[in-house]
């Protein structure tokens, strides 16, 4: 079973070679003897819209009914944040969601989800992979069922009761979302509808594609182009939602096409949470989130704390309570007031309430965080395909010891989750490998885009 690795969310592997229909069983019967040993009764099982998604969905919970569970599989492709709710509101003991969220489109996943609505937390997640290797219970038609399940009402009703609803309504412009393909499609519009928004959802790749149109289903300016196109030609405070593969990430575009990276995103829904809203709690940042966010909080007297890389770290922190919001920067955000989760089409929608309320479109009431703050944001990302894990590492080793990069000074490092050099003007350059697949992720923060550009340059040269 040393094939089978849980990362930072989940297990995911190329289908066909290690994600096959046996090895999901295996996970399925694993996670199936933790259940049973915590007297669960109940489990939700969902997919997103990759290739044979629904097909290993309903192995799993054919393995997973086999061990005497209620079974409640979804009717079709659904986000993965409304399989966390439907776990939260079917009253389930855990959930199961076959997705590979960001991943090229080869991958697929097996995410597992707590009875509280959200991502499991590292330890259900160890105790989990201890039990790998029992054989698969047989599934028997005739003496185990699988129930299907919809919660979209639910769930658009849920989000209802947490929105600023006269805010919404107040909006008569355009919101454009692009889902990649993915499962997102169809829902902000869906919600519109449903709550009689005179608001305009305008789709872009709403037909599920498991090859997500040419690009891998990661809301960042690399696999963006349609949508940067597209809304060159607006202006104003328009703007477009752009969620991942299982929708429970975002990115934005403005008007005028420019991206609104991740850590925009969460610096303006930390800022409108507490000051507009009146929202209380502490800030939970993962490692690789920008210093602005940070600074914001501490401009607002909110404390901050910072974890390791994954979701399920600040699940942890959630479900201890006094949380207002955490958040990655690949795009997951969760709010207390909703779910200990992420949920792309939940935060595009307090995107757009943040507009109404502010009466600013998203780039302004950043340039105005910034002013605050005094930090001037600038960020990018390398994704590096090395000749594998142990050659990641050895690089992860060597930089270790830090140098002076792009004439930056480093003045400290933090190995919290790789490392992080640390520069004199507050900027930083993180080496890390992903928790995902086989890939070194070098991040860098700082405060113009030149000087990421050439510190990112210097840093792969150094990677070699």
């Amino acid at each position: 079973m040393a094939s089978i690795k849980f990362g930072t969310d989940g297990w995911r592997d190329v289908i066909g070679a290690n994600f096959t229909f046996d090895n999901v069983a295996k996970v399925a019967q694993a996670y199936a003897d933790y259940l049973n040993s915590q007297g669960a009764k109940r489990v939700v099982v969902g997919y997103d819209t990759r290739f044979q998604a629904g097909k290993f969905a309903e192995r799993a919970a054919q393995v997973l009914s086999a061990n005497g569970l209620e079974v409640l599989l979804s009717k079709s492709h659904l986000p993965t944040p409304v399989l966390s709710f439907a776990v939260w509101h079917l009253k389930a003991d855990g959930g199961v969601m076959i997705t590979a969220s960001h991943n090229p489109p080869e991958y697929l996943g097996f995410k597992i989800k707590g009875s509280y609505g959200g991502a499991a937390v590292p330890a259900l997640v160890a105790e989990v992979e201890k039990k790998l290797g029992a054989e698969p219970r047989a599934f028997d038609p005739a003496r185990h069922k699988l129930e299907r399940f919809d919660v979209r009402k639910p769930y658009y009703d849920h989000l209802i009761g947490l929105l600023d609803m006269d805010a919404l309504r107040a909006y008569e412009g355009v919101l454009y979302h692009d889902s990649m393909g993915g499962a997102g499609g169809g829902w902000i519009a869906g919600f519109a509808k449903h709550a009689g928004l005179k608001l305009e959802v305008r789709g872009l790749h709403e037909v599920p594609d498991p090859m997500f149109y040419g690009v891998n289903p990661e809301p960042i300016p690399a696999n963006q182009f349609t949508v940067m196109t597209v809304l060159k030609a607006e202006e104003g405070r328009t703007f477009a939602a752009v969620t991942d593969g299982d929708a429970d990430r975002i990115g934005a575009v403005l008007a005028g096409g420019a991206n609104f990276n991740s850590h925009q995103i969460f610096a303006v829904l930390l800022k409108h949470l507490a000051l507009r809203r009146g929202l209380k709690g502490r800030v939970v940042k993962t490692f690789s989130v920008s210093r602005v966010v940070e600074l914001l909080a501490k401009k607002l007297g909110v404390e901050v704390q910072t974890t390791p890389i994954g979701f399920k770290y600040i699940t942890d922190e959630m479900l201890g309570g006094g949380v207002l919001i955490g958040g990655e920067e690949s795009g997951g955000i969760g709010v207390s007031l909703h779910l200990p989760e992420r949920d792309g089409i939940f935060n595009a929608l307090l995107l757009l309430e943040a507009v109404v309320r502010s009466g600013k479109g998203l780039g302004e009431q950043f340039a105005e965080i910034e002013a605050e703050v005094g930090f001037k944001h600038s960020y990018d990302r390398l994704d590096l395909h090395l000749p594998g894990m142990e050659h990641i590492r050895a690089v992860v080793e060597k930089v270790s010891s830090p140098r002076p990069v792009a004439g930056q000074k480093v003045v400290g490092t933090d190995t919290l989750d790789g490392v992080k050099w640390l520069f004199e003007d507050g900027g930083w350059l993180l080496f890390r490998a992903s928790g995902t697949e086989p890939v070194l992720r070098v991040y860098c923060e700082m405060q113009s885009p030149e000087l990421v550009k050439a510190v990112l340059a210097e840093a792969k040269k150094l990677v070699g």
